[in-house]
């Protein structure tokens, strides 16, 4: 099911005074309606919002729910951010909310799938808010749609992540099977399946998931391994990673950062990574031209404590965007 957002998650402080110099984004957000004629407004690069209002992911993977509202908290949050980029170069679209109705996720993930495919055939990059990281497949669905349409097969998908989300689906598919689902489904294609995993954590994930990585030529760097003293080490890995790449999928699960800074997710961890080294890693991919969508994964508003991981969550991507105005200019 597909619906509009809610105009009231975008209000926020108006600076008057200010004019041009002190426009915020909900000020300069467009609204979009993807089962009406789409038109863009001549801005080199369109960001599209797409919310994924899910957590039956997370139910079945027995994780704590909430992640369902975490769009509009995202929203909420971004709203009153200040415009940074050149209007020129960038807008904004709010491009509405895929809902999970009567826990028919694959049913949600198919539509997902449609409206990611729909945004970047209109030349939007989506921007996907979650939602539990069920999201993720979904997410790909359309990645996978738009890039047959195109002809295109290198993609690489870096996931920032305490776990792998590499699990078994035999019994049903969670939040926590998605890019295995991935690797299967690109091998079903012949495609090969280029996967970075950042951020992982030994002790949450068991052998045979490493095991799974391993099997499916997945590659990670452990989250030990990605303190601030490590970040030039880490930036060079990405780099040289991306170098044979056309496209890149990144996702970004709040669950890797130390739940010091983001509490409200579905399951938080005390020694996740520090908000200025996922930072760093968002703005390298965008820096690299490469990035095609981004989707940020299991905001859990009903565990956030002061909306931090809101606020983190929101400003990571003000961060993705001044990088992108960097490269257009």
């Amino acid at each position: 099911m597909y619906q509009l957002s809610e105009k009231k998650y975008w209000e926020g402080r108006i600076d008057k005074t200010d004019g041009a110099m002190g426009l915020r984004w909900h000020q300069v957000l467009n609204q979009l309606d993807l089962t009406s004629p789409v038109h863009k407004n001549g801005a080199t690069q369109n960001i599209a919002f797409l919310g994924f209002c899910s957590d039956e992911g997370v139910r079945r993977n027995k994780g704590r729910l909430g992640a369902q509202l975490g769009p509009d908290a995202l929203r909420k949050a971004m709203a009153s951010l200040p415009v940074h980029f050149a209007q020129e170069r960038i807008a904004l679209f709010d491009a509405g909310n895929v809902l999970c109705p009567n826990q028919q996720l694959e049913r949600s993930q198919q539509i997902l799938g449609q409206k990611v495919a729909q945004l970047l055939s209109l030349g939007f990059m989506p921007v996907v808010l979650g939602g539990g990281h069920e999201v993720a497949y979904g997410h790909y669905l359309g990645l996978h749609q738009y890039l047959h349409q195109e002809q295109k097969t290198s993609l690489g998908i870096i996931n920032i992540d305490a776990h792998f989300d590499l699990r078994s689906y035999e019994v049903e598919t969670t939040s926590g099977t998605p890019f295995r689902q991935i690797a299967d489904l690109r091998k079903h294609h012949s495609l090969p399946f280029h996967y970075l995993c950042l951020g992982i954590q030994y002790n949450g994930n068991t052998r045979a998931l490493f095991d799974a990585a391993y099997k499916t030529g997945s590659q990670f760097v452990a989250a030990e391994h990605m303190r601030e003293s490590q970040l030039d080490d880490l930036q060079l890995r990405i780099r040289n990673w991306l170098h044979d790449k056309e496209f890149v999928y990144l996702s970004v699960d709040l669950d890797a950062i130390a739940s010091a800074y983001a509490p409200g997710v579905s399951a938080p961890g005390a020694f996740g990574l520090d908000p200025w080294v996922v930072r760093a890693i968002v703005q390298e991919v965008a820096r690299s031209g490469k990035l095609l969508s981004i989707d940020v994964a299991e905001l859990s508003p009903a565990h956030d404590q002061d909306e931090k991981t809101a606020k983190l969550a929101a400003h990571l991507i003000f961060f993705l965007l001044e990088s992108l105005n960097d490269i257009l200019l």
